[in-house]
Protein backbone atom coordinates (compact mmCIF):
# COMPACT_ATOMS: atom_id res chain seq x y z
CA UNK A 1 0.00 0.00 0.00
CA UNK A 2 1.02 3.60 -0.35
CA UNK A 3 1.51 4.51 2.98
CA UNK A 4 1.13 2.78 6.49
CA UNK A 5 -2.07 3.59 7.26
CA UNK A 6 -4.42 4.28 2.99
CA UNK A 7 -5.35 2.55 0.72
CA UNK A 8 -6.67 2.90 -2.89
CA UNK A 9 -10.16 1.66 -3.90
CA UNK A 10 -13.42 2.75 -5.94
CA UNK A 11 -16.59 3.65 -3.82
CA UNK A 12 -18.60 3.45 -7.48
CA UNK A 13 -18.72 1.20 -10.45
CA UNK A 14 -17.96 2.88 -13.69
CA UNK A 15 -19.95 2.41 -16.79
CA UNK A 16 -18.41 -0.97 -18.53
CA UNK A 17 -16.01 -1.11 -21.12
CA UNK A 18 -15.95 -2.71 -24.14
CA UNK A 19 -12.75 -4.15 -25.75
CA UNK A 20 -13.03 -6.43 -29.44
CA UNK A 21 -10.24 -8.97 -30.37
CA UNK A 22 -11.45 -10.76 -33.59
CA UNK A 23 -14.72 -11.01 -33.07
CA UNK A 24 -15.37 -11.84 -29.24
CA UNK A 25 -16.26 -9.33 -27.22
CA UNK A 26 -14.71 -8.62 -23.91
CA UNK A 27 -17.02 -6.38 -21.06
CA UNK A 28 -15.01 -4.92 -18.12
CA UNK A 29 -17.06 -4.36 -14.88
CA UNK A 30 -15.34 -2.91 -12.10
CA UNK A 31 -17.58 -3.50 -8.14
CA UNK A 32 -16.67 -1.48 -4.64
CA UNK A 33 -16.68 -5.09 -2.48
CA UNK A 34 -15.64 -5.49 1.13
CA UNK A 35 -16.50 -9.11 1.36
CA UNK A 36 -16.90 -11.97 -0.49
CA UNK A 37 -20.58 -11.80 0.40
CA UNK A 38 -20.18 -8.79 -1.65
CA UNK A 39 -18.36 -10.55 -4.57
CA UNK A 40 -21.00 -13.27 -4.57
CA UNK A 41 -23.95 -10.79 -4.94
CA UNK A 42 -22.00 -8.89 -8.05
CA UNK A 43 -21.31 -12.04 -9.92
CA UNK A 44 -24.72 -13.40 -9.53
CA UNK A 45 -26.20 -10.03 -11.05
CA UNK A 46 -24.03 -9.93 -13.91
CA UNK A 47 -24.19 -13.58 -14.92
CA UNK A 48 -27.80 -12.59 -15.08
CA UNK A 49 -27.42 -9.35 -17.03
CA UNK A 50 -25.11 -11.01 -19.49
CA UNK A 51 -26.59 -14.64 -19.18
CA UNK A 52 -25.77 -15.35 -23.19
CA UNK A 53 -22.03 -14.83 -22.25
CA UNK A 54 -19.53 -17.51 -22.87
CA UNK A 55 -17.18 -16.67 -19.72
CA UNK A 56 -17.34 -14.48 -16.70
CA UNK A 57 -13.75 -14.52 -15.48
CA UNK A 58 -12.55 -12.05 -12.59
CA UNK A 59 -10.25 -11.36 -9.60
CA UNK A 60 -10.60 -9.19 -6.42
CA UNK A 61 -8.46 -8.08 -3.56
CA UNK A 62 -9.95 -7.85 -0.47
CA UNK A 63 -8.66 -6.04 2.97
CA UNK A 64 -5.98 -3.39 3.92
CA UNK A 65 -3.51 -4.84 5.96
CA UNK A 66 -4.57 -8.67 5.38
CA UNK A 67 -5.24 -9.16 1.61
CA UNK A 68 -7.15 -11.96 0.25
CA UNK A 69 -7.84 -12.67 -3.40
CA UNK A 70 -8.89 -14.80 -5.83
CA UNK A 71 -8.49 -14.99 -10.09
CA UNK A 72 -11.03 -17.04 -11.15
CA UNK A 73 -10.82 -17.95 -15.32
CA UNK A 74 -13.95 -19.89 -15.44
CA UNK A 75 -13.26 -22.35 -18.30
CA UNK A 76 -10.77 -20.10 -20.15
CA UNK A 77 -7.31 -22.18 -20.22
CA UNK A 78 -5.18 -21.85 -16.78
CA UNK A 79 -3.97 -18.60 -15.77
CA UNK A 80 -5.01 -17.08 -19.40
CA UNK A 81 -7.89 -14.85 -17.98
CA UNK A 82 -8.24 -14.43 -13.80
CA UNK A 83 -4.51 -13.57 -13.26
CA UNK A 84 -3.92 -11.09 -16.21
CA UNK A 85 -7.49 -9.05 -14.50
CA UNK A 86 -5.31 -9.99 -11.05
CA UNK A 87 -2.33 -8.39 -12.25
CA UNK A 88 -4.08 -4.76 -13.15
CA UNK A 89 -5.64 -4.98 -9.84
CA UNK A 90 -1.56 -5.31 -8.78
CA UNK A 91 -0.76 -2.59 -11.12
CA UNK A 92 -3.36 -0.10 -9.98
CA UNK A 93 -2.77 -0.83 -6.33
CA UNK A 94 -6.25 -0.89 -5.48
CA UNK A 95 -7.92 -3.07 -3.06
CA UNK A 96 -12.31 -3.98 -1.88
CA UNK A 97 -12.32 -4.22 -5.31
CA UNK A 98 -13.98 -6.85 -8.18
CA UNK A 99 -12.96 -6.64 -11.79
CA UNK A 100 -15.43 -8.59 -14.06
CA UNK A 101 -14.56 -9.56 -17.96
CA UNK A 102 -17.33 -10.97 -19.37
CA UNK A 103 -16.70 -12.44 -22.75
CA UNK A 104 -19.09 -12.89 -25.95
CA UNK A 105 -16.99 -15.88 -28.46
CA UNK A 106 -16.71 -14.12 -32.03
CA UNK A 107 -15.81 -17.76 -33.49
CA UNK A 108 -12.00 -17.03 -34.18
CA UNK A 109 -9.94 -18.70 -31.08
CA UNK A 110 -7.33 -15.93 -29.61
CA UNK A 111 -5.02 -19.15 -28.32
CA UNK A 112 -3.70 -18.34 -24.76
CA UNK A 113 -1.22 -15.43 -25.62
CA UNK A 114 -4.50 -13.58 -26.82
CA UNK A 115 -6.53 -14.20 -24.24
CA UNK A 116 -4.18 -12.99 -21.94
CA UNK A 117 -3.74 -9.95 -23.26
CA UNK A 118 -7.31 -9.51 -24.34
CA UNK A 119 -8.55 -9.91 -20.70
CA UNK A 120 -5.36 -8.35 -19.09
CA UNK A 121 -6.27 -5.13 -21.63
CA UNK A 122 -10.35 -4.90 -20.68
CA UNK A 123 -9.16 -4.97 -17.22
CA UNK A 124 -7.05 -2.33 -17.21
CA UNK A 125 -9.83 0.04 -19.70
CA UNK A 126 -12.00 -0.80 -16.73
CA UNK A 127 -9.66 0.49 -14.00
CA UNK A 128 -9.23 3.29 -16.08
CA UNK A 129 -12.60 4.29 -16.31
CA UNK A 130 -12.61 4.10 -12.22
CA UNK A 131 -12.33 6.81 -10.07
CA UNK A 132 -10.12 5.80 -7.87
CA UNK A 133 -9.92 7.35 -4.50
CA UNK A 134 -6.86 6.84 -1.16
CA UNK A 135 -8.47 5.95 2.08
CA UNK A 136 -6.99 5.85 5.63
CA UNK A 137 -7.35 2.64 7.19
CA UNK A 138 -9.19 3.43 10.23
CA UNK A 139 -10.09 2.04 14.06
CA UNK A 140 -13.14 1.87 15.57
CA UNK A 141 -13.64 2.55 19.07
CA UNK A 142 -16.60 2.51 21.26
CA UNK A 143 -16.30 4.87 24.56
CA UNK A 144 -18.52 3.80 27.43
CA UNK A 145 -19.90 6.49 29.84
CA UNK A 146 -22.24 7.79 32.23
CA UNK A 147 -24.54 11.02 31.18
CA UNK A 148 -22.67 13.61 33.57
CA UNK A 149 -19.78 12.88 31.89
CA UNK A 150 -21.37 13.76 28.03
CA UNK A 151 -19.12 17.20 28.72
CA UNK A 152 -15.90 15.78 29.03
CA UNK A 153 -16.17 13.13 26.10
CA UNK A 154 -17.53 15.95 23.79
CA UNK A 155 -14.91 18.26 24.33
CA UNK A 156 -12.35 16.06 23.51
CA UNK A 157 -14.20 14.57 20.54
CA UNK A 158 -14.49 18.06 19.53
CA UNK A 159 -11.06 19.20 19.97
CA UNK A 160 -9.33 16.50 18.06
CA UNK A 161 -12.00 16.57 15.11
CA UNK A 162 -12.96 12.80 16.29
CA UNK A 163 -15.16 11.00 13.31
CA UNK A 164 -18.38 9.93 15.24
CA UNK A 165 -20.09 6.71 13.32
CA UNK A 166 -22.61 5.54 16.10
CA UNK A 167 -23.87 7.08 19.39
CA UNK A 168 -26.44 6.43 22.12
CA UNK A 169 -27.08 8.93 24.33
CA UNK A 170 -29.14 8.07 27.73
CA UNK A 171 -28.19 7.61 31.14
CA UNK A 172 -25.71 4.94 30.28
CA UNK A 173 -23.70 6.52 27.00
CA UNK A 174 -21.99 5.16 23.97
CA UNK A 175 -20.33 6.84 21.21
CA UNK A 176 -18.27 4.60 18.69
CA UNK A 177 -15.39 7.13 16.86
CA UNK A 178 -13.73 6.15 13.51
CA UNK A 179 -9.76 7.18 14.13
CA UNK A 180 -6.82 7.04 11.50
CA UNK A 181 -5.21 3.98 11.97
CA UNK A 182 -2.04 6.41 13.16
CA UNK A 183 -3.67 8.59 15.50
CA UNK A 184 -5.60 5.84 17.15
CA UNK A 185 -2.82 4.37 19.89
CA UNK A 186 -3.14 8.50 20.72
CA UNK A 187 -6.77 8.96 20.99
CA UNK A 188 -7.07 6.00 22.72
CA UNK A 189 -4.71 6.73 25.85
CA UNK A 190 -6.67 10.43 25.55
CA UNK A 191 -10.06 8.66 26.81
CA UNK A 192 -8.16 5.52 28.98
CA UNK A 193 -6.60 8.29 31.54
CA UNK A 194 -9.96 9.88 32.14
CA UNK A 195 -11.81 8.84 35.45
CA UNK A 196 -15.30 6.86 34.89
CA UNK A 197 -14.62 6.75 31.04
CA UNK A 198 -14.28 3.23 29.39
CA UNK A 199 -12.80 2.74 25.67
CA UNK A 200 -12.29 -0.05 23.64
CA UNK A 201 -11.74 -1.38 20.43
CA UNK A 202 -14.14 -2.81 18.47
Amino acid sequence: MTENDTYKTITKSPEPTLFKEKNSKFFGFAFPVKTEEDVKNCLIEVKKDHHSARHWCYAYQLGTETISYRANDDGEPSNSAGMPIYGQIQSFDVTNILIVVVRYFGGVKLGVGGLISSYRTSAQLTLEASKIIKKTINIDYRITFDYKNMNTVMRIIKEKKLNITNQILELDCQITISIRKKEAETIFDIFNNLYEIKIKAI
